[in-house]
């Protein structure tokens, strides 16, 4: 096997990590958000099962790159893209009603602990992804490769809103603090949205650049 036989075969196995991880971390969140009643939890979950549609496009174009490395995106990686596009505005709508009522209502989570947790864990795995992925891409020369490490940041700003607004509502018992969290979820989910519908209509690379 060609060393850049071999590149492409971790790249892809990152791909297939990372859909994997967010399938188990959206299971486990938007469980423990729904018993914790702790809705930025419960919102983190739900981006999770939405970057799984992402990672499988994700996961196609490092199969396409790999047959042609000049090739454009295709069908496939567009309509994951519109798919993924509708599926976080359709979250951000969801998290922002939900967010003015609990504040409204002045509803507070019985716990944020596990939000604590979870949000550091994938604070320490995403960051090794995106170190991984940057150091494949750089090898490859593969600015889709990069680009598609750079997206994975975003994951970790979102996991670090949900540490801190989980471990002040924790330590302090702030009020709202739940909530607020979860309007930084939505901020960042709104423009992942919008990048997506961007790409699906041109041959950018990545909007997350």
């Amino acid at each position: 096997m060609s060393a850049t036989k071999k590149l492409y075969k971790i790249a892809f196995g990152l791909a297939l990590f990372t859909i994997i991880y967010n399938i188990a971390e959206g299971l486990i969140s938007t469980y423990l958000g729904f018993e914790d009643e702790s809705l930025a939890l419960f919102g983190f979950g739900s981006d999770s099962f939405i970057e799984v549609i992402s990672g499988l496009g994700i996961a196609h174009m490092i199969l396409r790159i790999q047959n042609n490395p000049n090739s454009k995106r295709d069908d496939f990686e567009r309509t994951a893209l519109k798919i993924t596009g509708i599926a976080f505005y359709i979250l951000v709508f969801g998290l922002v009603i939900t967010s003015i009522y609990t504040i409204w209502t002045g509803h507070k989570p019985l716990t944020t602990f596990w939000g604590v947790v979870i949000s550091t864990i994938s604070i320490l795995i995403m960051w090794i992804l995106v170190v991984w992925k940057r150091k494949v891409g750089n090898q490859l020369h593969s600015a889709p490769i990069l680009a598609d490490a750079n997206c994975t940041m975003v994951c970790v700003y979102m996991s670090i809103i949900l540490l801190v607004s989980s471990g002040i509502y924790e330590l302090l018992g702030i009020p709202y603090i739940d909530s607020i969290g979860t309007l930084g979820l939505s901020y960042f989910a709104f423009k992942e949205g919008k990048e997506c519908f961007e790409k699906a209509k041109s041959d950018k690379i990545c909007c997350c650049d």
